[in-house]
């Protein structure tokens, strides 16, 4: 991991691998780059797989509940492309990085060369939001890993089939052993931040979406998502006809991205980006 310090002083990390076409991949709201570990076996040569650490969680600083907001973390991600001296890249997010990176086309749209959403778009479920606030800031209550991947299918809803080393590998990228319990890798404080965001009032976020409109675009959807319906889906696909779209079986929010309708779908948008890039 490197890191790399924030206008505010912040110390934030990053892991960047490969050459080529720099792809930025933003996590979800309680999670880090290692939520791409998945996808980077797979991504074909010539990609530059960039992965942030947003503020509060993995190795980044703890900087408070106050800092953990869109517009903060959309900075932050504009001043790692800076502190890296890249002018234009791809960005690929999942849940909360999707929304990073509309918010990046919206403040910074010469920077981005494609967007890729990972069950995400600019109409959230509140059936689904609620649940996730059901768990952040909250350690389990066991006290193993092993415990933790056990209960998984249990409180993961819509993913099914599902081998049980799968879940053995979510449970160490999402918790932390120690010697007595079971830990978070991010900043409780993720809670406050949250429930302020659910207190406010509900605002339009399809001019995000349609900011994006002058870039190569993909989505992809667990078809059991209870964040990203169908309904907004198709509406995504209706202001884009030209949206690389994968609905994932057997899997709710969010797709691990290795599967293969997923893979096929990034790997055409990437294909899209490659052929603008040798043509511009």
């Amino acid at each position: 991991m490197q890191n790399f310090k924030a206008e505010d002083g912040a110390t934030l990390a990053f892991r960047d691998e490969g050459e080529g076409l720099p792809l930025l991949a933003l996590a979800g709201l309680t999670r880090d780059h290692r939520d791409f570990d998945y996808l980077a076996r797979h991504l074909p040569h010539g990609v530059r797989l960039i992965r942030l650490d947003s503020r509060g969680r993995g190795d980044s600083d703890w900087t408070g509940a106050g800092t953990y907001t869109l517009a903060q973390e959309s900075k932050d991600a504009v001043a790692l492309l800076d502190h890296l001296e890249i002018a234009q890249c791809a960005v690929m997010g999942s849940s909360r990085g999707g929304l990073l990176a509309m918010v990046m086309a919206v403040n910074h749209p010469h920077r981005l060369m494609g967007v890729c959403l990972n069950d995400v778009g600019p109409v959230l479920e509140r059936k689904g939001l609620i649940r996730i606030g059901t768990y952040i800031g909250t350690p389990p209550t066991v006290h193993t890993l092993e415990e933790v991947a056990d209960r998984m299918p249990s409180v993961m809803p819509g993913f099914h089939g599902v081998p049980e080393i799968r879940w053995a590998e979510e449970a160490i990228r999402h918790f932390v052993q120690y010697s007595d319990r079971i830990g978070l890798p991010y900043d409780p404080a993720l809670r406050t931040a949250f429930d302020t965001a659910m207190a406010a009032p509900a605002t339009d976020a399809w001019p995000l979406f349609d900011a994006c409109a002058h870039l190569p675009m993909a989505l992809v959807r667990g078809i059991n998502s209870d964040v990203l319906s169908g309904a907004t889906a198709d509406q995504m696909r209706q202001r884009r006809p030209d949206l690389f779209f994968a609905e994932v079986p057997d899997r709710g929010h969010i797709p691990f991205l290795d599967e293969p309708l997923a893979l096929s779908c990034i790997g055409a948008w990437l294909a899209r980006l490659r052929e603008q890039t040798l043509s511009a």
